[in-house]
This record gives C-alpha cells, structure tokens and sequence, in this order.
C-alpha cells in the first residue's frame, strides 16, 4: 500500500530527551573503571552516536584536559559498553520525557494518516523498549536502529529502507532530527531534513545543514501540510 507521506524521525534528543538517564548510565559507567563524572551539558553533545562513541568521545575528551592522552584500548571499550547497555537498559526511563508538542503531533499524523517511523542509532531493542515505556511505539510503523541492518545513519539505506519496508515513497518523506548525523543522512538520501534546535550535538544549529529549524513540535502541522500539499 503507497503511503501519503512518511515522517522519519530520530530518537534522542528529537523525540525524547533522553540525556539525563543517559547521563546517569554513563557515569555509572565512568565511576565504576575509575573515570570522571560527566554533567548533563556534556552528554548532550557526546550523545547521539551511540553507546560506544559516546564512552569513547567522553573517554578522549577527559584524557584532553588531563593531560594523559591514551592509546584506545578496545577490550576495555567493550567492557565499558556492555556495561553502559547493561545499566541503561534497566534504567532506560527515569528521568527521560517527551519533547514539548510531540505528542500532539503524533497523534495529528495518525488522524491525518501520515506514516511514522523511527530511525536511531541507537541498538533496536533499546528504541523500542523506550517507545514502549513512554508509550509512542504504538504510533509508529517501523524502528530501525543502529543493528537493524548492516549499515545505519549517516548511510542512506538507514532510511530508505525504512520507507520501502513499511511501503511508502522517499520522495514523499521527510526526516526530523536534532544533529549532524540526521542532516547528512537526510542529505544522502535527497529528502528534506527539520533541525530541532539545541539537540545532542557539539556543534551549533548554523553548522548543521537544513531546510526548516523547530525549537519543538509545536505547531509543526502546517509546516507538514505544505509538504503533503505539494
């Protein structure tokens, strides 16, 4: 069945702010191999490339200010990770909450029978036991994260197969997420890309390339009709 149109969104920080719980994973991570705490600030920009890049970037930047620049050691990187998930996924949704008009906007696209569908990198099962908790998974038709396939964002197939499994048109798509990653891979994919402002990124909103910027989901209906309406 051809779809009206598709709405791709990225999980965190774009649907979810996600960054205190996943603030409190990684310094209970830190803490227990004997490394520095991290605030919410910082998370935010490390965040956003999934577990293991987030340790990593965390684990160079405090080696920066110390001094002690480090060979990566990847045993210990394993282990570090598999911690973070461990933890994280027992504790996936305590302080984690909604981004302001994102559930109005979902339930405005399910009314007007848009397509929705998260494409994260974040693992799969993670993504979707969240959507779960804070009840927006039965809004979506499809959750692919960063171990659904054999490749995930920046590459295109991230979201074109996204769109093609769940029956829809990529020119009929659009991709709403808070960072770099989500702009090149709406990029490669040749579909319109809308940048949440302040998402978990280290860079600002003017050097991250798209076509419309939202401060939140408030509102973003008509911006959406224009596209449908095209």
């Amino acid at each position: 069945m051809s779809q009206k149109f598709t709405v791709l969104f990225d999980l965190d920080g774009t649907l979810i702010d996600t960054a205190p719980d996943l603030m409190l994973a990684h310094n209970h991570v830190m803490k227990k191999f004997g490394h520095g705490e991290r605030e919410l600030s910082s998370i935010k920009k490390l965040a956003g490339g999934g577990s293991r890049a987030m340790l990593r970037k965390s684990m160079h930047e405090i080696a920066e200010l110390s001094g002690k620049i480090k060979k990566t050691d990847e045993k210990m990187e394993e282990e570090m990770t598999k911690e973070f998930i461990d933890y994280y996924s027992k504790n996936i949704n305590k302080e984690s909450k909604l981004i302001s008009g994102v559930l109005e906007f979902l339930n405005w696209c399910k009314n007007n029978s848009i397509s929705m569908a998260v494409c994260t990198n974040k693992q799969e099962h993670l993504a979707i036991d969240l959507l779960k908790k804070i009840d927006l998974y039965k809004y979506l038709e499809y959750v692919a994260g960063c171990d659904t396939f054999d490749y995930c964002k920046p590459d295109s197939r991230h979201l074109t197969n996204i769109v093609e499994i769940i029956g829809g048109n990529i020119k009929k798509t659009i991709l709403i997420g808070d960072s770099e990653v989500d702009s090149e891979s709406a990029q490669n994919a040749s579909i319109p890309f809308i940048l949440l402002e302040n998402g978990y990124t280290s860079k600002n909103k003017n050097q991250i390339k798209h076509d419309h910027l939202i401060k939140n989901f408030i509102g973003l209906e008509k911006l959406i009709e224009k596209y449908i309406n095209d």
